[in-house]
C-alpha cells in the first residue's frame, strides 16, 4: 500500500489472527521494498532510498509491527547503497539485521533470510559463503540454501574456526526457542 500507516495497521490485525490460531507470523520483506527496482528472484534489486527516507515509509509497518509483539522478520535480498554503501543485500549485511531492525528498532524476535537460493545470492555468492555470511550479519533461520550440506558444512566451519561465535548461536537458538513457547507451539 502507499499508506505507511494504513499497511502497519493491516498488518497487525493479520498477524493477530496468524498468532491466535498458534501460528507464527513473519512480516517481510524488511526493510521494505515499496521503493526498489529489479527482482531479487531472479537477480539484482535495489532501493537507492536513505535510511532517514527509509524509516518515514517502508520500515514504519514493521516499526508498529515490532512494538506490537512480532514473531518473526524475513529480510530482502535487496541491495541498499544508500544505506550500506556498497550493493551486498541486506540479508548479508550486519548494519541492515543487527544495527537497524535488531538494535535500532529492538526487534527481539526470529529473523529469517528470505529464500537463499534466490538469484540475488546464487548469481554473486557460493552457498556457504552466503549462509556464513548471513548469519553474521544477525540472521537467526537461514531459508532454502541451494546446496544444504554446503551451507550446514560452511557454517559448522565457521563455528570451529571462530568466525561465528557461540554466543552468535545460543542467541539465533534462544529466538527461534521464545517465539515457539510464546505462541505455545512448544512447552
Amino acid at each position: 500500500g502507499e499508506d505507511p500507516v494504513k499497511v502497519a495497521d493491516k498488518v497487525i490485525a493479520y498477524a493477530s489472527g496468524l498468532e491466535s490460531g498458534k501460528v507464527l507470523s513473519v512480516c517481510k520483506h524488511f526493510p521494505g521494498h515499496g521503493g526498489s527496482i529489479g527482482n531479487s528472484h531472479q537477480g539484482f534489486s535495489l532501493s537507492n532510498r536513505t535510511e532517514e527516507e527509509l524509516k518515514k515509509c517502508e520500515i514504519v509497518p514493521f516499526k508498529t509491527a515490532i512494538e506490537n509483539g512480532a514473531d518473526c522478520v524475513m529480510v530482502a535480498h535487496m541491495s541498499l547503497p544508500n544505506v550500506t554503501g556498497d550493493n551486498i543485500p541486506a540479508t548479508l549485511s550486519k548494519k541492515v539485521v543487527t544495527d537497524m531492525l535488531k538494535t535500532e528498532l529492538n526487534f527481539k524476535g526470529v529473523v529469517f533470510s528470505d529464500s537463499m537460493s534466490m538469484g540475488a545470492i546464487t548469481e554473486n555468492y557460493g552457498t556457504g559463503d552466503a549462509c556464513v555470511k548471513a548469519v553474521e550479519a544477525g540472521i537467526d533461520m537461514v531459508l532454502m540454501p541451494e546446496n544444504l550440506d554446503e551451507a550446514y558444512n560452511a557454517v559448522l566451519e565457521a563455528v570451529k574456526n571462530g568466525k561465528i561465535s557461540q554466543e552468535r548461536l545460543d542467541d539465533a537458538v534462544s529466538r527461534i526457542i521464545k517465539a515457539k513457547i510464546q505462541r505455545g507451539i512448544i512447552k
